[in-house]
């Protein structure tokens, strides 16, 4: 059994991983976006940067769906 301590440091933890997740996500956002813009990108790079950034969002909503069951 838990106590109320190990419960608000695992949500602190959960929540820093979270904001962690969400700030790479918008940096990879914002590498697809330059991306579009630069000629010399490749199919095969935007499709990595894509696949990345879809892992990032379901890890984030993964991480969202926990905190909401413990809630």
């Amino acid at each position: 059994m838990q106590n109320s301590g190990s419960v608000s440091e695992l949500l602190s933890a959960q929540h820093s991983r979270l904001e962690a997740l969400k700030k790479r996500h918008s940096h990879i956002s914002d590498r697809i976006e330059q991306a579009h813009k630069s000629p010399s990108a490749t199919d095969f790079y935007l499709r990595q940067l894509k696949k990345e950034k879809l892992m990032l969002k379901e890890q984030i909503e993964g991480i969202r769906v926990s905190e909401a069951a413990s809630v």
